[in-house]
């Protein structure tokens, strides 16, 4: 899939694959520049550790260097390489022995924490406790709907794009995020957290 280059917001991502396989080496770095962060904090929110997180950023960008003449163009290249990442992270995930922590302390700028209402000053004083207990209750979850409660919530992406990525249908998406969020609500008002959403209540 082709897509148009919207004005002065400089390349698309297809431009810079193509300037890469064409030789500009150097635009590969304009697609580090454009999706690192974003690739980090849903490793950061999977693995529930900065530093690993790190690590396995620069080992998906290093395996999406070295593969990117194979990258078939038809396909978006952030979704090929959010898959890069999840697919490493899964690897940690299995090689470790206990239960992972996903962090809640830096949210992309647009995220939720799962709360409708705004909090009042007493509650903002307690925020620490609230984030351990939403870290706790999404650690619990299935891989499966923890990565799809990153993606959506987290990252922004569209049901789509997440399909994509875990190269499922979108109802399985839209089912998978549903038991997720639903799991979590009943996690957190057992744990006493009130105002804890099933979001979303409708899918496109």
């Amino acid at each position: 899939m082709r897509h148009k280059r919207v004005e002065g917001m400089g390349p698309t991502d297809e431009e810079l694959v193509e300037a890469f396989r064409q030789g500009e080496l150097s635009a590969f770095d304009g697609l580090v520049a454009r999706w690192e962060r974003k690739i980090r904090g849903a490793v950061h929110r999977i693995l529930g550790n900065e530093e690993e997180a790190r690590d396995v950023c620069q080992e998906a960008f290093l395996k999406a260097y070295r593969a990117l003449d194979s990258f078939k163009s038809e396909a978006r290249f952030s979704s090929w390489l959010y898959q890069i990442a999840l697919n490493i992270s899964r690897d940690r995930l299995r090689r470790r022995k206990g239960r992972t922590h996903v962090s809640l302390q830096e949210l992309e700028e647009g995220g939720t924490v799962l709360v409708t209402r705004r909090p009042s000053a007493h509650e903002l004083v307690e925020a620490d406790d609230l984030a351990r207990t939403v870290e706790s209750a999404i650690a619990s979850l299935p891989e499966e709907q923890r990565e799809i409660i990153v993606l959506k919530e987290y990252q922004e992406l569209t049901l789509a794009e997440i399909a994509d990525v875990l190269g499922v249908p979108i109802s399985t998406v839209k089912t998978r995020l549903y038991r997720g969020l639903s799991q979590l609500r009943v996690s957190l008002e057992r744990q006493g957290v009130r105002g804890a959403t099933a979001v979303p209540a409708t899918f496109p």
